[in-house]
């Protein structure tokens, strides 16, 4: 058996090259560690509420703006709804609330109300902004069309020249006096780095010009509403995905890669399997990928990113509210909350090192737009902070959640404090730490923007495509152009059709990969306690012990509101039974609701058997 293309990780990028690729009519085989796809862009469910894990803006989708091109030829627009936010962000600092609106020309007008006497420096600000990503996306694509015009960039793309001399802290000391202005033009560096002394102001901008000038969005019913349809694209043309198959090596001969071998990550007793492919495209952690590969090409990979420094991590409060958020004052979608020692822009960073009784935070109210992450009258909301992996380090278990436990008591007492009343209204609450990230996605750190946007890792000088192996291509948010969603799915865009330009394919047979994990319900009945009982088909190679649990995913759930289609069951059948039964109590969940309408010979998907 053989594919065009291998992916390896089925985050953002990963699914878009793999859907690109698809789309061109290649064979594509999508490998995932997780029970779902989207790595940052999925969901999970808590009580009544569907829980966003990473999403809370996203640009690039202005009219004519190239994410909106891509989901239109991936079909995103036939089945998911982009809403678009009621304003960039609101700062709270010093007892006041700034709003900074969407428009460039509204969010001018709002500044230099506030800041006259900088007007000319806001001014050149938005100018800058708004040429940044205008240059950049006029800029050649190919290497040696840059080249051909490098003696001309200053002419030709100003904007690009001068943001590439600066990082956002030297850019706004230079053009801006009042530091509080400065602050408030710098809100949003938490969602691309810690420090906006490092944080390319070239990187900045050019994001930023799309959140000012086309507004963020966010994706009704969470992120992984687009995760699951990019897996769904790749399938429907004809390729695979496989969740919960972890890549172990990536086989190389005579300087090419020529296959993947993966094992599964929740059944130890599965064999691993090696399938050939024409390329292979590594969505995982570039850093991960050294173990993966034989010599020579391992230690060239690790001398060619050693000095490069990663990002931060972050620390997400995920909330669950029983009404609506405006009786207590929270009157925005973004609110941005700036800890109590930051008085210029140079506090920023310390800030992010301190005791999170001052450090500064967003908190993000999924209410103010129908997210429809929450039944009606309830809403969800998130607290989100810059946090670091070593600051979780060392801790036994005990004392790692008497930690979560402590930061979450100081993040609410805090959120009280600014929105007064608002904890009556907490029904549910779950800390996600940097240790968290990394368990669930096996980045280095748990960060999700990958190598730091400093001057000297961004734009060009970020690692791209097949710089190692011909067939060899790096997608993710390791890569070129960086992390976000946006910046991500360009990344996986850009391989598939550098890809598909440098043509390494072969003829493929329409065989698919059978996953056996994939089995047929052969009985349904109601029993006592309020209950029902599934029998499904034993899959090959699954030894397990009565009360082991397993995730039964469903292939087709018929009913999907506010849920998600797989539970974690414990199994009511015994080794030595033919078939696994689970019990699965009948309630009001859409989960429960497609179980009870499950036929004979309807599938799910089982992962596991985990202790």
């Amino acid at each position: 058996m053989k594919y065009n293309t291998i992916v390896i990780g089925g985050g953002l990028a990963g699914l878009v090259a793999g859907a690109t690729l698809a789309k061109f009519g290649k064979k594509v085989l999508l490998l995932e560690q997780h029970n779902k796809p989207g790595g940052y862009a999925t969901t999970f469910k808590r009580n009544d509420f569907i829980v966003e894990v990473g999403l809370h803006e996203m640009c690039g989708l202005d009219h004519g703006e190239s994410v909106l091109n891509i989901f239109n030829m991936l079909e995103v627009d036939q089945q998911v709804k982009l809403l678009k936010v009621p304003e960039l962000y609101a700062l709270y600092t010093d007892g006041k609330k700034l709003v900074f609106p969407h428009g460039f020309q509204a969010a001018t007008k709002a500044l230099v109300d506030r800041y006259p006497e900088d007007e000319k420096g806001i001014n050149r600000f938005m100018k800058l902004v708004a040429g940044i990503r205008k240059n950049a996306l006029g800029l050649p694509r190919t290497p040696w069309k840059r080249k051909l015009i490098y003696p001309l960039m200053p002419l030709l793309y100003p904007s690009i020249v001068e943001a590439s001399r600066h990082t956002v802290g030297s850019w706004l000391d230079k053009h801006i006096n009042n530091e509080q202005l400065k602050l408030e033009l710098a809100a949003h560096v938490l969602y691309y780095a810690d420090d906006p002394y490092t944080l390319s102001m070239f990187y900045f901008g050019l994001p930023q010009s799309s959140f000012i000038g086309g507004g963020g969005h966010f994706i009704q019913g969470g992120s992984q509403k687009l995760s699951d349809h990019l897996a769904a694209y790749i399938e429907k043309n004809g390729g695979t995905v496989l969740l919960g198959k972890r890549a172990e090596k990536i086989n190389t001969q005579h300087g090419r890669v020529t296959a993947v071998t993966f094992s599964d990550s929740f059944n130890q007793q599965q064999t691993p399997v090696t399938i050939e492919c024409d390329n292979v495209a590594a969505n995982c952690a570039i850093p991960l990928v050294p173990d993966m590969l034989d010599e020579p090409h391992a230690g060239l990979l690790r001398q060619k990113i050693a000095g490069k420094t990663i990002s931060c991590s972050l620390l997400c409060v995920y909330l669950g509210f029983k009404s609506d958020l405006k009786a207590f004052g929270v009157n925005h979608y973004s609110n941005e909350i700036l800890g109590e020692d930051v008085k210029t822009l140079k506090d920023v960073h310390p800030n992010q090192l301190g005791d999170w009784s001052k450090r500064s935070f967003v908190f993000v109210d999924y209410g103010q737009i129908d997210a429809q992450l929450a039944p009606p009258g309830k809403s969800v909301g998130a607290i989100c902070g810059v946090d670091y992996l070593r600051n979780w380090e060392g801790l036994n278990k005990e004392q790692y959640q008497a930690k979560k436990e402590e930061v979450a008591e100081i993040l609410l007492k805090r959120l009280e404090k600014q929105f007064p009343g608002i904890r009556s209204s907490i029904e549910y609450t779950e800390v996600a730490t940097p240790k968290t990230m990394k368990h669930y996605t096996s980045n280095p750190g748990g960060t999700p923007y990958g190598f730091t946007q400093s001057r000297q890792q961004s734009g060009l000088k970020r690692f791209r495509n097949n710089f190692l192996i011909p067939n060899l291509y790096f997608t993710s948010a390791w890569a070129f152009p960086g992390g976000g969603f946006e910046g991500t799915i360009m990344a996986g865009f850009l391989a598939a059709l550098q890809m598909n330009r440098d043509n390494i394919w072969s003829d493929i047979k329409a065989e698919r990969y059978s996953d056996d994990r994939i089995v047929k319900l052969t009985e349904s009945k109601e029993i006592e306690g309020n209950a029902i009982q599934l029998s499904f088909e034993k899959p090959e190679k699954f030894d397990h012990q009565k009360a082991q649990f397993v995730i039964l995913r469903l292939i087709a759930p018929k009913v999907t509101e506010l849920d998600l289609p797989y539970r974690w069951l414990s199994v009511d059948s015994t080794s030595e039974d033919p078939v696994l039964r689970f019990r699965i109590k009948s309630d009001n969940s859409s989960f429960s609701k497609s179980c009870k309408l499950l036929e004979i010979g309807d599938e799910a998907i089982i992962f596991g058997p985990v202790a």
